[in-house]
């Protein structure tokens, strides 16, 4: 998000897309068929990209994730995202240009989010510093988290709902994921990670309520007792999922974070997924030198 908390992105490099339709209907048996790079951009000029691309579209090594036009590059020090995509409906225009994400401190932290490790969550950076370089009027600077989830079963499969929320706070950052699992067990996990990396695991704050989202997704993150979250910016607004820049409390610090709730009920259902396609089309045939 940006320093002036105006303007704000998304990337996620996806290899087996698991919130496409695409993915869903093939059965889910090929997760390097379905890889895409997804950015979107929040506040004005904002767009969303998210197209779903066949295996030749991918090429991996350690240091790169390339997705058709667009990619992901480690140095050693920083990530660099190039992007070249075509935003979806109804905003359909190119989204171009370079995004540079460089950590403050990287942790060595791996979380199983079941108790079978069959999702798996990697904190790798949640204090850095971002510059922004995009088409629409997107060109700013400010704060930023790098981290990555890993699976081996579809999230519908193992979760009911979750949220979670990255929290700067004066000394780093404050990460929580709250979630219930499908057998009705509950994850409750609080991380605090200093600017250079030093993480340990916190106790939450007990998780309070604010409004639900357009699509009436239920919301809550950690707040300190006696004081109410709120939506600062709203930011996705899916009928499953939401994300939005929330101001709570932690440890009597005031701080505006990223949150995000995910309801996989509702993802469950076969309706939604017509009306994912929309929003996630499917470029199957793609060759490096199309463009």
């Amino acid at each position: 998000m940006s320093d002036e908390g105006d303007k704000a992105v998304s990337v996620i490099g996806f290899i087996g897309s698991v919130f496409s339709p695409w993915y869903r209907w093939s059965g889910r048996r090929e997760p390097q068929d379905h890889c895409c790079l997804n950015v979107v951009t929040y506040g004005p000029g904002g767009r969303f990209t998210m197209t779903d691309r066949g295996r030749a579209a991918l090429r991996q090594s350690d240091e790169r994730l390339t997705v058709g036009p667009s990619s992901m590059r480690w140095t050693g020090r920083q990530l660099i995202v190039e992007v070249n995509e075509v935003s979806a409906l109804p905003r359909v225009s190119a989204v171009r240009g370079r995004i540079v994400l460089t950590p403050q401190g990287l942790t060595d932290v791996e979380v199983a989010l079941t108790e079978d490790g069959a999702h798996v969550w990697r904190p790798f950076a949640p204090t850095c510093r971002i510059e922004v370089d995009l088409t629409q009027g997107h060109r700013w600077q400010g704060h930023g988290y790098l981290d990555a989830n890993f699976g081996n079963a579809a999230l519908e499969a193992d979760f009911r709902f979750w949220t979670w929320g990255r929290y700067p706070v004066s000394d780093g950052a404050a990460c929580f994921y709250d979630a219930t699992r499908k057998d009705g067990s509950r994850l409750e996990i609080g991380l605090h990670v200093t600017a250079d990396g030093e993480a340990r695991m916190i106790q939450p704050p007990p998780a309070a309520r604010f409004a639900r989202s357009g699509w009436l997704v239920e919301r809550h993150t950690p707040a300190d007792p006696g004081t109410k979250p709120r939506q600062v910016m709203p930011m996705l607004d899916a009928p499953f999922y939401t994300r939005a820049l929330v101001e709570t409390t932690i440890d009597g610090e005031r701080t505006v974070g990223v949150h995000e709730a995910l309801d996989l009920r509702r993802f469950a259902s076969p309706l939604l997924m017509p009306m994912l396609a929309v929003r996630v089309p499917r470029r199957a045939g793609w060759r490096f030198g199309d463009g």
